[in-house]
């Protein structure tokens, strides 16, 4: 690869690597978590990684990669490979884009955590597409768990990704 970032923010095997790293995290994570990180009711802790993408875009990538692995051992079938990772690029995409105003790095945090949380609204579709009672009474109450389980993930990944960049700067 060439000195200048490409599309993905990858210019070098360095940046290669934090990327495969990251994914590799994701999917020990869920992995290991697994009754938890599927479902209706989800904590998936994996998702404190999304905080990520306030840092540098290749984790972008990274995670998202990580998230279609990992979907590959969802219940919900192929469906959650496709719309499960979409719900994540989008989320984090707007993180991404987002947070590049925003110069305080605890308020990048906040936003990143209430984006991903927002965005749940995919996931919950998703279950309630998949569930045979009425579509509406379910969508909200997949939201409702989806988000909250987000919103807790997420927020623990806030912190301790932050305490991680006071050690190490993850923006490089």
């Amino acid at each position: 690869m060439n000195s200048k970032t490409n599309l993905f923010g990858i210019s070098n095997v360095r940046d290669l690597t934090k990327a495969d790293v990251v994914s590799a995290l994701y999917i020990v994570i869920t992995m290991v978590f697994a009754a938890l990180s599927f479902g209706p009711i989800q904590f998936r802790f994996s998702e404190g990684l999304n905080n990520l993408a306030v840092f540098n875009k290749r984790y972008v990538v990274a995670i998202t990669l990580g998230c279609f692995i990992s979907n590959m051992m969802s219940s919900l079938g192929p469906l959650d490979m496709v719309v499960g990772t979409g719900e994540t690029l989008i989320a984090l995409l707007t993180i991404n884009i987002v947070t590049r105003f925003i110069k305080s790095l605890p308020l990048k945090l906040v936003a990143s955590v209430l984006i991903g949380t927002f965005y749940m609204f995919i996931v919950a579709a998703e279950i309630a597409y998949l569930g045979s009672t009425a579509f509406w009474p379910t969508f909200w109450s997949a939201y409702l768990t989806t988000a909250i389980g987000e919103f807790v993930t997420m927020t623990i990944g806030a912190v301790l990704v932050y305490i991680i960049n006071v050690k190490y700067d993850l923006s490089k």
